[in-house]
């Protein structure tokens, strides 16, 4: 008995993915449209995230340029950065928004890395809640006499594996963006 361990992969390789995704979502020292791209702008009524509203760019490292597609969302794509919580404000230049990003203080950047840590531990924390699903699931089976013992500690092995693989990413992704908070 071979147990499906590709539908466990593919749900841990998704943790990794919304991993990655909440980390750039996280400033670091570099303007980065990811920042911003995701912001809720109240458009005629309607909650539109900024990215389909406007063009993001990045002239330089510490700034972003927002340029909406109707000049007429102008003040509602500034009020909507404004009340992010990200503590960013915009200057309208009558064509364009310019956001300027403070540099990071050294108390913002450790606060930003513990952050990160806590996302990687709940992204290892779903990791294991879907190792303990298939772990049941073979259990299940060996009970039910549809798999052998031997079945069952090959399947073991398999999933500790598995979550060793996975569990070695979140290592990756997480000492990778506290670098990249940690540079000056």
């Amino acid at each position: 008995m071979a147990f499906n361990l590709r539908a466990l992969e593919g749900e841990m390789d998704s943790i990794i993915v919304t991993l990655s995704n909440e980390f750039s979502k996280l400033r670091t020292g570099r303007a980065s449209s990811s920042l911003i791209e995701n912001i809720q702008v109240s458009y005629y009524g309607t909650q539109t995230p900024l990215k389909q509203m406007a063009s993001i760019s990045t002239p330089d490292v510490s700034q972003l340029v927002v340029q909406p597609w109707d000049k007429n969302a102008m003040g509602d794509i500034e009020n909507a950065i404004a009340n992010s919580g990200k503590g960013l404000s915009a200057v309208n230049d009558g064509k364009s928004l310019r956001i300027k990003l403070p540099p990071l203080t050294e108390e913002r950047r450790k606060e930003l890395t513990r952050l990160v840590h806590g996302q990687a531990e709940e992204a290892r924390v779903a990791l294991r809640n879907a190792r303990q699903k298939m772990w049941q699931t073979i259990l299940i089976e060996e009970k039910a006499g549809s798999a052998t013992e031997d079945d069952r500690y090959r399947a073991e092995k398999d999933l500790n594996d598995l979550i060793k693989k996975f569990n070695e990413k979140i290592d990756e992704l997480t000492e990778s963006k506290s670098k990249e908070i940690e540079k000056v």
